[in-house]
């Protein structure tokens, strides 16, 4: 049965003009490292190879035990289901611009990781920035990986594990795995801290690609076939925003208050309870919130609404027929029923869905990131105007009186 219909099902292929290409980068192969895959407009060839959606099995069981399901039973589901989807972009091909891109630094949700969010990042590269989708090692991931040193005894052992991916030989694979709260625990401590470091990693990302960028020789844990110095001089470090789903949303608007080279951020179904309430007035540039219908509540809008601000622009709208799982790639690689089952898709047609999520982000950049590219001609979707969109929100918010 699964089969029939699957044929259909895979992460729709970017509308830009430009072809899309994607590798991994980690600097320092320790968590205080960085870790990003990178999107980025590539050469078009016939023989590209796409990279696994998913990297490697131990994502499947990070997603596991994220999801509270035993991990032997979810492996064999999660196989079946997701495992031979494919990332509509070309490993490590050689990168492609004939203008400086601006840069975009995304950061996934709870329970996520780097590659989740693929329809999003290579739509951006294919219409021409260099997006790099960071992996957080602040165990909100439901895995990622850091290396360490081999010891003695593992030297002499030639057998060592396969790696998701392979790194130089004095090195062992390291997994992290997503933390769920501990019985009692109280969440926003957590919580602050997880976005506080996030924010942290998504400023190194872009700390990373500035180096990178002026031709500083960087050393690449992962032995990719990408040769970085042909970014030299590729990036627009005057135009970078930064874009996020849910946790994300929120590592977003701590990103913005902590680094002010951040020009704009889209806070997509923004689950803004890790934030502190003081750094909302702190925040001072423009933000855009695209929700879902089925996600929000008051109290949550209410905490989006508290960055309203007369001298910057803050925008709000919410796609009709949507989830909260509208946004990352799940939504495509489902069927009817199980998508609906599992709350990974929503009434609307996920392309449908995406498409507006994508054009209303690239109308919001090329505003605030001053482009002269095609993109004004979503500007009306920015207002909610499309029958599939809401004006700001869908949640009655009562006013607290000043």
């Amino acid at each position: 049965m699964g089969t029939a219909c699957s044929n259909h099902l895979g992460i729709p292929p970017a509308k830009g003009p430009n072809a899309v290409g994607c590798t991994d980068f980690m600097a320092d192969h320790t968590a205080q490292g960085s870790f990003f895959r990178l999107y980025y407009p590539c050469q078009p060839s016939e023989k590209a190879q796409q990279p696994d959606w998913v990297p490697c099995v131990e994502y499947f069981n990070g997603l596991a035990d994220f999801m509270k399901i035993n991990r032997t039973l979810s492996e064999r589901i999660f196989n079946y289901l997701f495992g031979s989807f494919k990332i509509p972009a070309a490993v490590d091909a050689p990168f492609k611009c004939n203008d400086k891109c601006p840069v975009v630094i995304f950061s996934h949700g709870l329970g996520a990781f780097r590659t989740l969010y693929s329809a999003i990042c290579a739509e951006l590269a294919s219409r021409g920035f260099i997006v790099a989708s960071v992996e957080h090692r602040d165990e909100s991931a439901s895995a990622t990986y850091v290396f360490r040193e081999k010891t003695a005894s593992e030297k002499e052992n030639k057998n060592s594990p396969k790696a998701c991916s392979s790194a130089q030989d004095h090195l062992v694979t390291e997994w992290m795995y997503y933390r769920s709260l501990q019985r009692g625990e109280s969440e926003f401590p957590l919580r602050n801290k997880q976005v506080k470091l996030r924010a942290d990693e998504c400023i190194r990302a872009l700390e990373r690609l500035t180096e990178i960028n002026s031709g500083v020789p960087v050393q690449n844990v992962l032995q990719t076939q990408f040769d970085f110095t042909t970014l030299q001089n590729s990036m627009d470090l005057c135009r970078i925003a930064a874009v996020g789903h849910s946790f994300g949303g929120a590592t977003v608007i701590e990103a913005l208050c902590k680094e002010v080279k951040f020009k704009c951020g889209v806070a997509l179904d923004s689950w803004m309870f890790p934030l502190d309430d003081e750094i909302f007035p702190r925040v001072k540039q423009p933000i855009f919130f695209i929700n879902s219908e089925k996600f929000q509540w008051a109290g949550n809008i209410s905490r989006m609404k508290k960055l309203d601000s007369a001298g910057v622009q803050r925008k709000m709208i919410t796609i009709r027929g949507t989830v909260h799982q509208s946004f990352p790639d799940f939504t495509f690689l489902t069927g009817n029923w199980i998508g609906k089952l599992m709350k990974l898709k929503g009434e609307i047609d996920p392309e449908v869905a995406i498409d507006l999520c994508n054009n209303a982000t690239l109308a919001f950049l090329q505003r605030h990131l001053g482009l002269q590219r095609d993109f004004n001609q979503w500007d009306p979707l920015i207002d909610g105007q499309d029958e599939n969109l809401i004006q700001g929100t869908n949640i009655t918010v009562l006013q607290s009186p000043m």
